[in-house]
């Protein structure tokens, strides 16, 4: 068995599983942005008829879409929220300017290997890189399963696997990697199976980076992503898991793949994802030049540490363009801290940056970077669909933040390289 088939036999008391079983696994944490908090708290009071939830220490809300209301209605969705955790006794709210779900939940150690976590929250595959089995759900079946007894049902999806070795080309980074493979697999080219990122180009990649991949399968139709754990993986669970007796399951040797894709990466130059669709991917020579009025470094994929000091570094001595508004916006208040303590955000402000409060950034235009008709925008965020971020007809285009950072520099989609 793989990883995340002894997971699953684990937590549904079995002793093994094979793709096509059906289990009933004990889960062991849900995890809530504001949005889905709501909608599944409105599902087990109203449509349920309420009761008591099963285990709320199990449960935890981060308000990262809405975290600063624009309007009563969206005030009243927090509200909402906050009266639901104080009545059925959920402890872990992390309220207004905590930062991105995710990454906020990494961050405060509420996970650990070998564990299973669900979210209505489409990225929750992203813990796939600290040896977890994590996925989404519905608002039904988080409410229903989840709240009322813990548990949620699976059926035990095949695995394909994505082999990648190779050195990356000068200006080329882990996230125009994970960005070529949803155009190279395509939109549907996973769907419900699992995805295992493996081979030397995964190993020697740090934690940070490793994480971008099992978080951006979903993209490709997948039930999960996720990586083999190894000791890199053991070291960053014993530094930032707050679990300290969990049991770290690795694969079996010998596993068996549905399918096996092979990628030199060495032969990738920066990538772009080009409206409407995260998986209609292009080399950056045919996306350059074209005009952007936004810039923005963060979201479910971006704002990492390592995203701001990419950014800093580009842009430290120079000033963006009047006619691009850079939006920054930290994934969690940690990131926030060291960035300030590492001088990348005065370097930014001096730049001309927007900084935003930890929070999802753009992500569906709730807080900040509606878009009007016309508009185009470059970031390091996970989504351009049309309307996502404002107007239908605005254009998002998906890069790394180095190709952002040089973008708003220039005032137009620019290779990095060029630089």
């Amino acid at each position: 068995m793989n990883m995340i088939e002894k997971i699953l036999a684990r937590a549904s008391g079995k002793k093994q599983v094979a793709p096509g079983d059906v289990v009933i696994a004990n889960v062991d944490r849900m995890v809530l942005h504001d949005l889905s908090s709501n909608l599944v708290s409105k599902v087990f009071e109203q449509e349920m008829g309420g009761g008591k939830i099963f285990d709320p220490e199990r449960i935890a809300f981060v308000f990262d879409h809405t975290f600063s209301p624009p309007s009563q209605r969206d005030a009243d969705v927090l509200t909402e929220a906050r009266r639901f955790a104080a009545a059925h006794g959920i402890r872990h709210v992390f309220d207004s300017g905590w930062g991105s779900l995710h990454h906020v939940i990494i961050e405060n150690g509420l996970w650990a290997p070998g564990q299973i976590v669900i979210g209505c929250d489409s990225h929750t595959t992203v813990y796939g890189a600290l040896g977890v089995f994590s996925t989404g759900v519905g608002n039904n079946s988080m409410a229903a399963l989840g709240f009322s007894y813990g548990k949620c049902w699976f059926r035990v999806p095949q695995t394909m696997q994505v082999f990648l070795d190779g050195n990356l080309q000068r200006g080329v980074t882990p996230r125009d990697v994970a960005q070529y493979l949803e155009g190279f697999i395509g939109e549907d080219g996973a769907v419900y199976k699992l995805v295992e990122y493996a081979g030397p180009f995964i190993e020697n990649l740090s934690m940070e980076d490793r994480m971008l991949f099992p978080l951006m399968a979903i993209d490709l139709g997948a039930k999960a992503g996720f990586i083999n754990p190894d000791e890199k993986t053991l070291a960053f669970a014993k530094a930032h898991s707050a679990v300290k007796d969990f049991e770290m399951f690795q694969n079996d040797p010998g596993g068996a793949y549905e399918r096996v894709v092979e990628v030199d990466v060495s032969k990738l130059e920066p990538q772009v994802a080009c409206p409407p669709t995260v998986g209609n991917v292009k080399p950056i020579g045919e996306a350059a030049g074209i005009p952007i009025q936004l810039a923005e470094v963060g979201g479910s994929t971006g704002g990492r540490l390592g995203d701001l000091r990419v950014l800093a570094q580009r842009i430290k001595g120079r000033k963006i363009p009047a006619s691009v508004r850079l939006q920054v916006v930290p994934a969690t208040r940690g990131i926030y801290l060291a960035a300030l303590r590492e001088g990348f955000i005065e370097t930014l402000l001096q730049a001309g940056a927007i900084i935003f409060p930890p929070g999802a950034g753009s992500n569906q235009a709730v807080n900040m970077g509606a878009m009007s008709e016309g508009e185009a925008m470059i970031s390091n965020q996970a989504r351009n669909f049309p309307g996502r971020n404002g107007h239908p007809k605005a254009r998002v285009y998906l890069a790394s933040a180095d190709t952002v950072a040089a973008s708003a520099l220039a005032g137009r989609i620019t290779d990095p390289r060029a630089v």
